[in-house]
């Protein structure tokens, strides 16, 4: 080997091991790099901490703030969530557990999303917003076509003391019953199908409402208060199924609503009840052309939820008591009859000439 070529090898040998050294120091800065990104990620810190429960949170408030962008196109979802709606606030405290038990400061801070926005939707629903006053008490029933006791039902709805009774699913072989049962405290009915008015007043222009049913479930009539006429609509709107394989199929209700909704616009006198099962909450979209030109008792002058069915362990508010031109003193449910819906009530104060 001549003095050039060990020159040679030497220089080579001296690159490779630069190269080498390079190569390791590359390494190890990438591992360094690694261990401080893992350091970072793993929840050590109370602010690192409940990352997943802090993504929740910001899910749960999307859905709140946003529910009516929820689209029904896919089996009616946006109005199968409205109808629940308020339950998502069930969420809230077991979220709450959770990022305490997990010590993150990001989760409970995360979560004060979701809080505000539902008490900002739901929180008025907690107060007593009931006041004194009012001329004229209403109760709506659906009495439940398969009800064991409807002589005790009526019993029930005599009890509570309204000026003005309407029932939902009379069927035909009980609706003499109620009519006897109810004619001592209320001299002035009318049924129309499967829907009734009572009243201690007397009541003119009654006649069926087209809710496009192809058979009669709503009715309208002027009761002669003595503060003047007010038009009291009753109605039985379509129930509503949520299927595995069709969702929540709430088509016909739709329809129906939007029939009643239109009748009610036309309705030429000043004062306006509606009284009603509607199979629907007053946050369901489907409902918007009732639900926008009417307020609902519950939400102006009553005592929390008012949810009236089920009725061994109610869930939604699904039977109403609207108005427009008349004002809303107090409103409540009452105890449960032999129906699986509760009665709901309400006082109202109507304008004076």
């Amino acid at each position: 080997m001549t003095q050039a070529q060990s020159s040679t090898d030497a220089a080579a040998g001296g690159d490779g091991t630069q190269e080498r050294a390079e190569a390791g120091g590359r390494d190890r800065a990438l591992d360094r790099a690694l261990k401080r990104f893992v350091r970072w990620w793993r929840p050590t810190g109370m602010w690192r901490r409940g990352i997943v429960l802090a993504a929740v949170c910001a899910l749960l408030t999307g859905v709140l703030f946003l529910h009516s962008d929820i689209p029904n196109r896919i089996g009616n979802l946006g109005s199968l969530l409205e109808t629940f709606l308020p339950w998502l606030g069930v969420a809230l405290p077991l979220l709450f557990v959770l990022a305490v038990l997990r010590r993150s400061t990001t989760a409970l801070i995360a979560l004060l999303l979701p809080t505000l926005v539902w008490l900002n939707l739901f929180g008025g629903l907690l107060t007593d917003k009931s006041s004194a006053g009012g001329d004229l008490t209403v109760l709506t029933h659906n009495v439940n076509a398969d009800n064991p006791d409807p002589d005790g039902t009526a019993k029930d709805v005599i009890a509570a003391g309204a000026d003005v009774v309407a029932l939902e699913e009379l069927a035909e072989s009980q609706a003499p019953r109620y009519a006897r049962d109810l004619a001592a405290a209320y001299p002035y009915h009318s049924v129309q199908g499967t829907v009734g008015l009572w009243s201690r007043y007397p009541i003119s222009g009654v006649a069926p409402v087209d809710i496009r049913m192809g058979w009669t479930r709503a009715m309208r009539a002027a009761v002669s208060t003595p503060d003047g006429k007010v038009a009291v609509y009753v109605a039985h709107l379509p129930s509503v199924r949520v299927k595995f394989d069709a969702g929540f199929t709430a088509g016909q209700r739709d329809r129906a609503a939007d029939a009643l909704g239109r009748a009610i616009s036309a309705e030429p006198l000043h004062s306006v009840v509606l009284l009603g099962d509607l199979n629907g909450t007053m946050n369901d979209r489907a409902l918007a052309s009732v639900t926008s030109q009417m307020r609902s008792t519950q939400g102006a002058a009553g005592n929390g939820m008012g949810f009236s069915w089920p009725a061994g362990m109610p869930m939604a508010r699904i039977d109403q008591i609207m108005v427009k031109g008349a004002e809303p003193r107090s409103s409540w449910t009452l105890p449960r009859t032999g129906s699986d819906h509760l009665p709901v009530a309400a006082r109202l104060q109507l304008p004076h000439d």
